[in-house]
This record gives C-alpha cells, structure tokens and sequence, in this order.
C-alpha cells in the first residue's frame, strides 16, 4: 500500500532533488577552488590577458562612424586608443571604455570619411593589444525611411518572388511530357534540392567568419538543422493518414508545400545576408546580377511544381494552391532584404540558412523514399540517375549567372 504521509512525502522528494543537485553543487565548489587555488590563481600575474574584440558592424553617417563591438574573450577589455587609416582619433564609447566578457559596446568617432574610400579602423586595448576592421568601400548606412524600405523591398521582389513565380510557369511544358516522366521529374526535383541544401549549408559556414565565436556558430547550424529535419518529420507523420485516405495527389500537393516553406527558408536567410551586403554598399544592384540571381533561382519554381505535374485536375483549387506556394518560397525574402538591410545579424542569417537546409534534405528524403516505395535500389534507373544528375547540373550552370 502506497504511503502518504506528509511528512514521508515531504522527506522523500527532498531525497529525489539532493541526489539530482549533488554532482552539481559539488562541481560548483570544484571550480571555486580551481579559480581560488589552482593554476589561475596562483598564476594570474605571470598570465598573458586574453583579450578578443569582436567588431560586429561599421555605420557610416556624415562626418560621424560608429563602430559595434562585442567582448569574443573570456577577460574584461578596455579601449584605450582608436586609429583610422593609421591616425589616432578622439573618441567615446558607451556605456564605458571596459568590456565585460560578453558585454557590448558602441564606439562613435568623429571622421570626415569620404564616399567610397576604404577606411580602416584599429581599437587598441589597455594592454596594447590591436584589432581592425576594414571597410574596402565607404557609403552611407541606410537608415529606417520609406525610400529604403521600398529599396530593399524591391530587391526582395526581384531577387526571390520573381524568379519563383517565373518557374512556375515551367508547368505547361512538363505537363506535357509523358506519364513514364514523372519518375524523371522528381529525380530532377531532388538534384535540385540536394544541390540548394549543400548551397545553403555552404552559406551559413561561410557566414561563421562574422559570427562571435562565444555564439558557437556551428553550434547554431546543428540545432538550426536538426530542428527543420525533426519539425518537418513529425508534421510528414502527422499527414500519413490523411495521404492514405486522399491518395497520391494530397502526397503530391503536401511536397509541394514542403518544398516551398524549404525554399522559404532558405531565402530569408540569404535575403538577409544580401540585404546587409547591399546596405554598406558590397553589392552592386546592376541588371546583370539582378538577372543572374533570377535566372538562377528560377529552377526553385521547378522544383515545387515537378512533383504536381501529374495531379493538375486531382487538386481543388489548384492554381490557387500554386500560388501560395511560390509566395511561401519568395516572398521570405523581402523580409529578409529588409531586416538585413537595417539590422543586419549573421547569427540570424546562419539560423536561417540551416533550417532552411534542414528542410530541403527532409523532402528531397520524402520524395526520395515516395519513389523507392520501400526497394530503394529501385530508385537506381537509368531515368532517375539522369534526372538527378539533371537537376544538379541546372543549378550549377544558372549559379555561374550569378558571378556574372
């Protein structure tokens, strides 16, 4: 019979959270001792500080730079000197000259900088230590006003809307082509998300230059990762019985959406690193990389219209349905092009890119495993392996319309 005594109650729960807090108390004191008697206390005077400033960003406004730095280091760091291009300068940082590990700080000098000059600036800490920043073109930071707004909204719109409504008129075309296609198609669906993944897994390691290493930018892509993979599983699971009950097209149509919010994803994060890129003046908005950005991402309208080819008639409301599904993949842009634009953050750009990513593999998986039908080595035709290699190579050869 189970006892209920308070009191026995009371004893026994305290029992249960002194043994789940024992190790930890006790690893607490182990690093209190550490910090009082072992090596950093005994050794503190004969210790090099170890001091890391992380410049995050450069705004420019007339005669005036403000610089945004973050303490990477696990010791307080107080800036004692500026220079830019090589001269000291006078200047005042908040809340005060010290960082705290962790802490930010927003230093503002007063420099007659001049437009499209490359600028460099050095914070020199107490105990000599230098770091810089190199700015190679020097423009006006775009601040929040109706004009930059439409700016960047634009460059969304050109960047990410436009070229996936424009690859949803693929549809006719490959409507047209003959029933034994279709396998063909979602190969070349899944080349073209396999090679947009790894492009986009590509992107949030290249971001991780820029990123504090305190925020543990791998760290960032790994949960941003496994959190699209685990989220879109469990939504994949939730569907099952309603694909069984409606048949192939509901199938059909939940990919499609899934390879929209994917490609969604995806473009938020690299709106966001355009955005920023644009806004301090790093890319050029000229009509040949506006164009080359949308020929290239054209192929994401392909790739969420090839798996409907065959359900046209099936699916309710289909072009309504279409649609949506290029707005979900585009339209993410725009917010991405305007908040990096005014607010640039590599860490949420990282976060983006890899749960983009996640996404992208979680389909191309489902689409690949709707193929198989549970015999995987029959994925291995001819058609298929032509297919993938197809959409592999589509992306590669419109990415070199990019570059130039």
């Amino acid at each position: 019979m189970e006892d209920k005594n308070p009191i026995a109650q009371s004893a026994g729960r305290i029992k249960f959270w002194t043994k789940a807090l024992l190790p930890l108390i006790l690893v607490g004191i182990l690093l209190l001792i550490f910090v009082k008697f072992g090596p950093l206390g005994v050794f503190k005077s004969n210790i090099v500080p170890i001091e890391k400033v992380f410049i995050q960003r450069v705004v420019f406004s007339p005669e005036h730079i403000s610089v945004e730095v973050f303490n990477d280091g696990p010791e307080p760091v107080t800036i004692a000197q500026v220079l830019v291009n090589d001269a000291y300068w006078k200047f005042a940082m908040f809340p005060s000259n010290t960082l705290n590990p962790l802490d930010k700080g927003l230093i503002g000098i007063d420099y007659p900088w001049l437009e499209g000059d490359a600028e460099v600036i050095k914070l020199i800490s107490r105990n000599g230590v230098v770091f810089e920043k190199e700015i190679e073109v020097a423009s006006i930071t775009p601040v929040f006003n109706s004009f930059y707004l439409k700016t960047f909204a634009l460059l969304g719109i050109y960047v990410g809307v436009i070229p996936v409504l424009l690859g949803l008129l693929w549809l006719p075309f490959l409507r047209m082509l003959k029933e034994r296609w279709y396998g063909f198609l979602l190969a070349l669906t899944v080349g073209l998300l396999i090679f947009l993944g790894f492009d986009a897994l590509a992107e949030s390691f290249d971001l991780l230059e820029i990123i504090p290493s305190a925020y543990n930018g791998t760290g960032i892509i790994l949960i941003g990762f496994t959190l699209a993979v685990l989220t879109l599983s469990a939504i994949s699971y939730k569907s099952e019985h309603h694909r069984q009950i409606k048949g192939e097209h509901f199938q059909a149509l939940i990919f499609g959406y899934l390879i929209a919010l994917g490609i969604g994803l995806h473009n938020l994060g690299e709106g966001l690193a355009i955005g920023s890129a644009y806004a301090v003046g790093e890319v050029a908005l000229g009509s040949l990389l506006v164009i080359g950005f949308m020929i290239h991402n054209v192929t994401e309208g392909v790739a969420i219209v090839a798996p409907l080819t065959r359900f046209v008639r099936q699916v309710g409301n289909f072009y309504f349905h279409l649609i949506i599904m290029g707005l979900l993949a585009g339209a993410p842009t725009i917010i991405g092009a305007v908040v990096g634009g005014f607010a640039y953050s590599p860490v949420l750009a990282v976060l983006f890119l890899s749960i983009g990513a996640g996404a992208i593999f979680d389909v191309a998986y489902d689409i690949m495993h709707y193929m198989a039908k549970g015999r995987w080595l029959s994925l291995f035709t001819i058609a298929n392996v032509l297919g993938f290699l197809a959409g592999l190579l589509i992306m590669y050869a419109t990415g070199f319309l990019v570059l130039g």
